[in-house]
């Protein structure tokens, strides 16, 4: 009898070494991460969203604009001498102001988008979309994995948007493509396509500037058209410049910049 405490540990032991091990339940994950980006909501609900375009490095000016009831800000980075250390003071010192602050980089780059999402972008514009894989570099950098490939760096973001923003960037984060040229036009449909892509913006301007068209002209409208259709098409939204509102369809709209809406201010003042 004196052996039975010992034949009960054993057979114990074997139970245990046989029976299925209990293991650590995984964090919960968070449903429906919080959209912040007001611009996007929109954009989401099917609404039209109007920006304001900003190229003065003058964090009051970006301020005024910010506040001045457009749904974001369009930070001009391509055709301005704005620097990121600018711009990241401009974001910063307007950071509760209701618009949400999106920068046209001047390219589709790591480097480029990198700083931009970093200092506090919450949409990122890539100018002159000629191809699938600028579209696709568009989305690997302004996002994170598994979704894209953006480093998780330093930035003020963390300051702006909580410490939770790691896993709310991608779902908050706006992808605009600009198509602006007869190249661009030509693979509409595949740039559309892309996983990522938000909006597919029409560049009125330079569609002119490259194809030698004038707007109005059978040539131009066809050009738009295209893009127009492939980019519904495929589920995306379209963009155009504020003259455009009245066009089918265009629901993320460019207003103009600070100079146009000074000069404006003042003659309706004067008057």
């Amino acid at each position: 009898m004196h052996h039975r405490p010992a034949l009960v540990a054993v057979m114990c032991s074997i139970v245990w070494m046989l029976s299925p091990r209990m293991t650590a339940a995984p964090p919960p994950q968070a449903a429906n991460p919080p959209l912040y980006n007001a611009a996007k909501q929109k954009i989401l609900q099917g609404k039209t969203v109007i920006g304001g375009t900003v190229s003065s490095p003058d964090p009051n000016i970006y301020c005024a604009m910010a506040s001045a009831g457009f749904d974001y800000t369009w930070i001009e980075m391509q055709h301005s001498p704005l620097t990121y250390s600018d711009v990241a003071k401009m974001i910063w010192a307007c950071k509760d102001a209701p618009a949400t602050p999106m920068i046209r980089v001047p390219d589709a780059t790591e480097s480029d988008i990198q700083k931009a999402t970093d200092i506090g972008a919450l949409g990122i514009i890539v100018p002159t979309v000629d191809t699938v894989e600028k579209a696709q570099a568009a989305v690997k950098w302004s996002k994170y994995p598994p979704v894209g490939r953006r480093s998780l760096g330093a930035g003020q973001y963390g300051a702006l948007y909580g410490q939770n923003y790691r896993d709310t960037a991608n779902d908050n984060m706006l992808v605009v493509v600009m198509i602006e040229t007869p190249i661009g036009v030509k693979v509409a449909d595949q740039i559309a396509a892309v996983p990522g892509v938000d909006v597919v913006f029409a560049a009125s301007t330079d569609l002119g500037n490259f194809s030698g068209f004038h707007q109005g002209e059978p040539g131009y409208e066809s050009l738009v058209t295209r893009i127009k259709d492939e980019t519904l098409g495929h589920g995306r939204r379209l963009g155009g410049p504020l003259a455009w509102k009245d066009r089918p369809g265009f629901t993320f709209l460019q207003g103009p910049g600070e100079t146009v809406l000074i000069k404006a201010g003042a003659q309706t003042t004067i008057k």
